[in-house]
């Protein structure tokens, strides 16, 4: 993986950096797959669209009840009220300030239930959209990870999610407002003044045409927003994580500078964005005035003509201010609206990856396993490079030691990466206790193996919570035991907290081999009928490979071992070895059989025992 490279061919792609993108691609087209996917939310968004509504048809009506005030004042016994029955003055006024707290009341009800459920529902559809993603992430294939990023797979599930959940908390709310005042208010203006309700109406069209075009010219900035902050993202955790490689080379003014190269591209890229949007605001605030201005002087003209009452001029004259001063802040919605879309095709994406390892629909549980492993003629290459395995074909017998050694990239990790399935073969199948792997469910085939691997992992936790991973809920008394078997115990009780010490950051506060032997406890504590170790003594000194062999011995006739080996010195009591170049299997014997055969593995042993001698002497 490339550090800092975009990753991959993910869904924000190089068609958002021209102006123009594809129909699939727009953001109705990420709204309509997003609204798909919250089909289970559908009955909250809306109950929470309705509060919207109700909150804003109540905001609307103290304007309506203001230009009443004004009729009752100016004509009282004849005003709209007085018609109603209510023919004193004082007692219309009373009536309308009555009104005027109910609708308060009720308005700020509505705002209370509209935010409690926009935001709640931001939550729930956030916390969800990162469980599905992640949880598709886990169950992607390994090969999904090798164009990728790391760095920016978290920026799509932590800071794209939490984008989207911005827009919900308060953007939905705004754009479901100003529709809904559009249409009260137009239906109030077409009922009092048809002709000012044209000339008030007359901006809006302008403003909508205005606002498509701005969020056309916005959409594939902001797609490049996201892919810059992924680019950042994931140059940021490859550098915390590959610290020490950096202080040890002395490069940090180098990595400090690719790091603002980063920060400035994602930089440039927001003050593109800015620049579209903030210049949509100036915009709608002059065809905003226009409609002001026009409904002020018409309608006033028409007042002082006696074609309309002051009651109702005094409605029409609240009312454009409260139907096109919102719209100044659509520029701010769309600008909210499409960066969350820009955001939720990326989730989306990640959510809807195929997997293509996955388990069939009559898969059957690997129950009772005895530890027979079937290579059938397996041929295997890594997405479209070359083959990688040659007609494997062999036959490793239940509770037997074999080793696979050879140079390395000649196939040997590859055999078990094949085993566990993270990968499929192009041609053969791999048998346990003669059934094909591809028809037992992948738990519990990867239950029934405990990998110890060259690159240990250990999770930010104890000793006893990283030997007890995978085996939930084990009692301390095998987690020691699994301990003692690895030949870790005597390093544990000299740690300060023994067990309960915390071993850092992927065990940064370990050595080498003391990660090691944690891993193989780990494995243990399993207690799997297969175990494999691939190139588990290859980063350790020499002591730490004597004990590490030794528990290895103990153990190894309780299940079939599957030994990946560069140093010959742990295979030499293996039932078999395999010799592997080049992807084939060009020797198999005892470590008599292929000393005494004098071909690869006898050469290889004698480079590496005359380096032993050279190093003792030494």
């Amino acid at each position: 993986m490339v550090v800092g490279q975009p990753a991959g061919p993910l869904p924000v792609s190089s068609l958002y950096h021209s102006p123009m993108t594809t129909a699939a691609q727009t953001s109705f087209s990420a709204l309509r797959r997003l609204l798909g996917y919250a089909s289970g939310f559908r009955p909250r968004i809306a109950l929470a669209t309705f509060y919207s509504v109700m909150n804003k048809l109540f905001d609307v009506m103290p304007e309506i009840l203001i230009g009443i005030a004004i009729d009752v004042v100016v004509r009282q016994k004849d005003s709209f009220v007085a018609a109603l029955g209510i023919p004193d003055p004082k007692w219309q006024l009373a009536l309308l300030g009555g009104l005027t707290l109910v609708v308060w009341m009720f308005e700020s009800l509505f705002e209370y239930l509209l935010l409690v459920s926009w935001r709640n529902l931001a939550q729930d559809l956030q916390h969800e959209m990162r469980l599905d993603a992640y949880e598709n992430v886990q169950n992607l294939d390994l090969a999904y990870f090798e164009d990728r990023s790391t760095g920016n797979l978290v920026t799509i599930l932590n800071d794209d999610v939490n984008q989207l959940e911005r827009f919900l908390n308060g953007g939905a709310n705004d754009l479901i407002q100003v529709v809904t005042t559009v249409l009260v208010v137009g239906a109030v203006f077409f009922a009092i003044s048809p002709t000012i309700a044209l000339i008030a109406f007359t901006p809006i069209p302008l403003i909508i045409i205005g606002a498509f075009y701005f969020q056309r010219r916005a959409q594939p900035l902001y797609a490049d927003v996201r892919e810059r902050v992924g680019d950042l993202g994931a140059r940021l955790s490859a550098n915390v994580s590959g610290m020490t490689t950096i202080k040890s080379f002395a490069t940090e003014r180098f990595e400090a500078e690719r790091i603002r190269q980063d920060s400035d591209a994602y930089l440039e890229a927001n003050r593109k964005a800015i620049a579209i949007s903030s210049a949509f605001i100036p915009v709608i605030r002059m065809a905003i005035l226009a409609g002001f201005v026009a409904t002020f002087l018409i309608g006033g003209w028409m007042t002082l003509e006696g074609t309309l009452n002051v009651g109702a001029y005094g409605v029409l004259v609240f009312l454009t201010q409260r139907l096109l001063w919102p719209l100044t802040r659509v520029a701010e919605t769309v600008d909210l609206y499409e960066r969350a879309m820009a955001s939720s095709r990326r989730i989306l994406d990640l959510i809807e990856a195929p997997v293509s390892i996955k388990d069939s629909t009559d898969a059957r549980e690997l129950d009772d396993v005895r530890g027979e492993v079937e290579f059938r003629h397996i041929d295997f290459g890594y997405g479209s490079g070359e083959r990688v395995l040659h007609d494997i074909d062999l036959t490793i017998a239940a509770g037997s030691t074999v080793a696979f050694v050879g140079q390395t990239g000649s196939g040997k990790s590859t055999l078990v990466k094949l085993l566990l399935r993270f990968y499929q073969p192009d041609a053969g199948e791999i048998l346990i206790d003669g059934q094909p792997i591809g028809t037992v469910s992948l738990q519990s085939l990867r239950r029934k193996i405990g990998l110890v691997s060259q690159d240990v992992f250990l999770f930010q936790g104890t000793i006893a919570e990283n030997i007890a991973y995978g085996t939930p809920g084990a009692p301390v008394e095998r987690v020691h035991e699994a301990a003692r078997a690895a030949e870790a115990t005597e390093f544990i009780e000299r740690l300060p907290q023994g067990y309960d010490t915390v071993v850092g950051e992927r065990g940064q506060k370990l050595s080498g081999g003391q990660r090691q032997r944690l891993s193989i406890a780990r494995a243990l504590l399993k207690n799997p009928p297969i175990l494999v170790l691939d190139e588990a003594t290859s980063a350790v000194d020499n002591d730490t490979e004597a004990a590490i062999k030794r528990s290895l011995d103990r153990i190894s006739h309780t299940c079939t071992t599957l030994v990946i080996a560069h140093r010959l010195s742990t295979v030499v009591n293996a039932d078999q070895i395999h010799v592997m170049d080049k992807g084939r299997i060009v020797e198999s014997g005892t470590h008599e059989e292929l000393l005494a055969h004098g071909g690869i593995y006898a050469a290889l042993w004698s480079v590496q025992t005359d380096q032993q001698r050279v190093m003792g002497a030494a």
